[in-house]
């Protein structure tokens, strides 16, 4: 990925009040810097469109940080908006002094004039924040704003794979490649089940002694699989890694049941759990979006994310609970018990995972969903992970919700949400509202 380009472009007139117009330019650089030491600064402000031009004719930027130092009047925007096809960030300030003379920025008028023009040119992925450089709101709009630019641009570019499709009655996972590559940028490619086993099949048991260690490494209680089971996962373990290592694969949605089951003999379960820890975003039941989602968080987050279904709420906590057959992450264990082994809920084969994760101050829930009429949407809750033990056999999550759980759960049922939700640390929304802005997706905010 070629660098990320934060520009910061701040406008206005000679006419108003310029000493505070330069005391707000020079403290708005020093949060921009603060932010992110990239960002492409003017020596000086720009006050006519012409200065702008000349400033801007090489650029390349990848966010646009638009500042309305003083009133400026539509021109300018317009003149920003049919040169980049790039995010943009508009800023307004506060009015320095209110004592009876004069008006020294009208910076906020500014505002209104910039947004009309990118409404009447067709623009709507824009965000918008109003205040000085040390406000907490403008810092964290500033900091969203270059977090969600920077993943958009690291999403073109990014490879996705499929491996076999969805189960009947799963369709909401299903890959759209054409769309993925329109609206994401990212490649979509394929392998089917069969290709899977035949690559795993073929490899020896020396050939797969790097992936039982690592098996080892990260569980607890893997030696009570059966042998048979055991090698079978080693070398899914081994094919599933060489494909996403030889296709520089980021995110992967594969299927599981009941292939890996009736065909194979043995779970995909704990294999996806290892792809995870290992930096590859892995969904279970094929499911695309559930992929893209889980990379989302990955990267948002640094970390592995959860990925499952919404199973059980309890009012009296204001928890609602996440669970899936086997696939979390062994790193999101809980810690007293470690990574622990066990076998598929439903058909009592192992590997899969079983446990219960680890407690995190700061969660949030998030899916990439599709409208009825095929336009992309967020889900977002945020919340924190509570010190629970593991609820069904399986691996699960429990989430006390920052909002009330049973409205929201109501709400997004009537929404007419996907069942598979990805669960990551941190509190993370207003970096997601800012992407979903930036896609033109609306954000559905369940708080």
């Amino acid at each position: 990925m070629k660098d990320f380009t934060p520009v910061y472009i701040p406008v206005g007139v000679p006419t108003f009040h310029l000493e505070s117009a330069k005391d707000l330019f020079e403290r708005s650089i020093k949060l921009l810097l603060d932010t992110d030491p990239a960002f492409v600064i003017p020596a000086d402000m720009l006050l006519s469109v012409d200065a702008m031009s000349e400033y801007i004719s090489n650029l390349e930027p990848d966010l646009i940080v638009f500042q309305d130092l003083t009133f400026a009047n539509a021109a300018y925007m317009s003149e920003v908006i049919s040169r980049f096809d790039c995010p943009v960030l508009l800023w307004t300030l506060r009015e320095p002094v209110i004592d009876g003379t004069r008006l020294r920025l009208n910076s906020l008028t500014g505002a209104y004039s910039a947004a009309n023009a990118m409404r009447l040119h067709g623009r709507t992925d824009y965000e918008y924040v109003f205040g000085s450089p040390e406000e907490k709101s403008v810092i964290s709009k500033i900091e969203a704003c270059v977090k969600a630019a920077k993943l958009k641009k690291e999403m073109r570019g990014l490879r996705l794979a499929t491996v076999g499709e969805p189960p009947q009655g799963f369709g909401f996972g299903l890959a759209h490649e054409d769309e993925i590559r329109e609206i994401f940028g990212a490649e979509v490619l394929s392998i089917s089940i069969p290709d899977m086993i035949a690559r795993a099949k073929s490899y020896t048991d020396e050939e797969c002694r790097e992936y039982l260690e690592r098996s080892y490494d990260l569980t607890a209680g893997l030696d009570k699989t059966p042998e048979t089971n055991l090698k079978d996962h080693v070398r899914l373990y081994k094919a599933y890694s060489e494909y996403i290592r030889e296709n520089s694969i980021g995110a992967l949605a594969s299927r599981c049941w009941p292939d890996y089951f009736t065909e194979y003999g043995t779970p995909v379960c704990a294999v996806l759990s290892m792809l995870n820890d290992d930096g590859t975003a892995a969904a279970c039941e094929a499911d695309m979006y559930g992929a893209l989602s889980m990379w989302t968080g990955m990267k948002l987050s640094s970390s592995p994310v959860f990925f499952g279904d919404p199973v059980s709420l309890n009012e009296e906590e204001n928890t609602l609970t996440f669970w899936h057959c086997g696939t979390a992450a062994c790193t999101l264990a809980r810690k007293d018990t470690g990574a622990t082994v066990g076998v598929h809920p439903n058909r009592k084969i192992g590997p899969a995972m079983d446990f219960g994760c680890e407690a995190f101050p700061e969660a949030t829930i998030f899916r990439i969903g599709r409208e009825p009429d095929g336009t992309y949407r967020f889900f977002i809750l945020e919340g924190e992970a509570l010190d629970k033990p593991k609820q069904f056999t399986g691996t699960s999550i429990v989430i006390k919700t920052a909002a009330p759980v049973r409205e929201a759960v109501e709400k997004s049922v009537l929404d007419g949400f996907e069942p598979h939700f990805v669960v990551m640390k941190g509190h993370h929304a207003e970096t997601l509202k800012a992407l979903a802005g930036m896609f033109g997706f609306k954000a559905y905010i369940y708080q």
